[in-house]
């Protein structure tokens, strides 16, 4: 039996509401969006888990060997755990859909299970970095995904972001993205790009 659980941070939402599943960064932890998506979708379960992989101390959801270098091996684990945890929490809240929003590490995460399991009706991928050819999924026609992303992000390659975009249009999501002209921060535009995919399930 696989083990699914996370330290996490939960509100209980009315049953046939969302779920939304937040992500930390690197270093983040369960608080990082959890209040901001409380106020996004106020009737929606939010669940945000903390990462149980520690780099230096800083909480991550899978284990990397440098910048930009991922132990796909921890990966696969790491995806496999994050897409039962999801599953669980969605029918024990009995969810009308399944909402994700992570940033960076956390994006990542979230991407990987869009790539493996499809799972998420939307998602919001703040500074994605998949730095691999992700495999065809048919699961993921339909799938509403946003990506957001700084034009000079030194740890995301604007790129790598777009070859992402892409390939989640191949796979016949509804893709949008949102760029800023800055880094890997988080600016006004990207916030209200999320408010605008999200509206809809409020």
């Amino acid at each position: 039996m696989i083990d699914n659980q996370y330290v996490h941070r939960l509100q209980a939402g009315a049953p046939g509401k969302p779920i939304v599943f937040t992500l930390h960064g690197t270093g983040g932890d369960e608080n990082q969006f959890f209040d901001f998506a409380r106020r996004l979708l106020p009737e929606a379960t939010i669940v945000s888990p903390r990462g149980d992989v520690s780099e230096y101390g800083a909480a991550r959801f899978f284990k990397r060997t440098g910048e930009g270098v991922y132990d796909m091996a921890d990966l696969a684990r790491a995806t496999e755990k994050m897409a039962g945890f999801v599953q669980a929490m969605a029918a024990e809240y009995e969810a009308s859909s399944i909402l994700g929003l992570g940033f960076s590490n956390g994006a990542n995460i979230l991407a990987n299970v869009l790539i493996e399991k499809g799972l998420f009706d939307a998602s919001a991928l703040l500074h994605p970095l998949i730095p691999f050819k992700p495999q065809a999924n048919p699961a993921l026609a339909g799938r509403r995904i946003l990506i957001t992303a700084g034009e000079r992000d030194p740890i995301c390659p604007p790129a790598l972001t777009q070859a992402l975009a892409d390939y989640f249009t191949t796979e016949k999501s509804s893709v949008s993205t949102e760029w800023h002209s800055g880094g890997h921060e988080i600016r006004p535009n990207e916030v209200d790009a999320i408010q605008s995919l999200f509206a809809a399930y409020r």
